[in-house]
């Protein structure tokens, strides 16, 4: 198995007020751990910037349009409770669109069987017509939508295990049955939404998890409700929303999920991958803001994308 690790050069230049959960401390803190001996076989790229305007194929006409007005001269301009931007935070987010493409391009050129994309900001709360949560651009329903345009993909599926319901991403694609969205997340729990309920045209499936619930929990959401409709779709290409925040370390949650616990669940999704979509993944980062957690969270992700198996690694 051929793993792409794409990695962003300007990962810090998107600023956040002290004391923000969402910090370039945590792209720092992905890179040492997948610079260990363990990650030496990963075909290593970093990104390079990508053409903003891409994000009109899953925001408004005047969405870029706003966030440039947001967009301070210096220092941080806030758009929400949570969610700021920095005079150079529009070329943060383009290069971490161009990084995800550039795993699109490769894994469906066959040049790496699945890619992981340390990438910051995160992108799965935004909405067609509003930032929000951290997010500034929906950077894995661009992705979706440009396999479709540049590749033809048929069905493209996105499965988001941050702890946070990605809203945004329902949001996008809630009409469309050609894209597959199912995400597991604590509730009750930001933003609020991610009720079963909410089905979409019965492309949307969502599992809450209770507070304090664990790995066990997890288990019996993929296994039970999440994996099956994904086999059922039968995906052309495989997108994950990889937060790392359901870890235990996690500030912003209470789940208790174990580092292994995210190797368990990449295997699982790599099943399916290889037996409807060629081993097809693409897996972009979104949150996971405690250093230690997500990095351990992380390091057991990409070690099961690379050989099916985890090895010895420290929780």
């Amino acid at each position: 198995m051929t793993t792409l690790l794409v990695s962003q050069p300007n990962f810090a230049d998107h600023q956040t007020p002290p004391g923000h959960a969402e910090r370039a401390e945590r792209i720092a803190a992905v890179e040492e751990a997948l610079g260990r001996s363990r990650f030496d076989k990963l075909l290593r790229r970093n990104a390079v910037s990508a053409d903003l305007t891409l994000a009109e194929l899953v925001h408004g006409g005047s969405y870029l349009a706003r966030l440039r007005q947001a967009r301070p001269a210096e220092g941080i301009g806030q758009i929400d409770a949570d969610t700021f931007i920095s005079s150079r935070s529009m070329d943060v987010a383009a290069t971490g669109l161009g990084g995800a493409l550039a795993a699109l391009d490769a894994v469906l050129l066959g040049e790496a069987d699945n890619a992981f994309c340390a990438i910051r900001p995160p992108g799965h709360h935004a909405e067609i017509e509003a930032p929000m949560g951290f997010c500034l651009i929906n950077t894995a329903a661009i992705v979706a939508r440009e396999a479709q345009r540049k590749y033809g993909a048929e069905r493209v599926a996105i499965v988001d295990f941050d702890v946070h319901h990605g809203n945004g991403t329902q949001d996008i694609f809630k009409t469309d049955p050609t894209v597959f969205y199912a995400s597991s997340h604590q509730m009750p729990l930001y933003p609020g939404t991610g009720a079963p309920s909410e089905t979409g045209v019965g492309n949307i499936v969502n599992v809450p998890l209770d507070a304090q619930s664990d790995g066990a929990a997890m288990r019996e959401a993929y296994m039970g409700r999440i994996i099956p409709a994904l086999i059922d779709f039968s995906p052309d290409l495989l997108l994950l929303s990889s937060g790392f925040d359901a870890h235990q370390r996690d500030p912003l949650s209470q789940l208790n999920w174990q580092s292994a616990d995210f190797s368990w669940l990449t295997g699982k999704l790599m099943d399916v991958a290889e037996r409807h979509c060629g081993n097809r993944i693409v897996s972009l980062l979104e949150g996971g803001y405690d250093l230690k957690g997500l990095a351990g969270g992380v390091s057991h992700h990409v070690a099961m994308l690379m050989d099916g198996a985890v090895g010895r690694l420290e929780d």
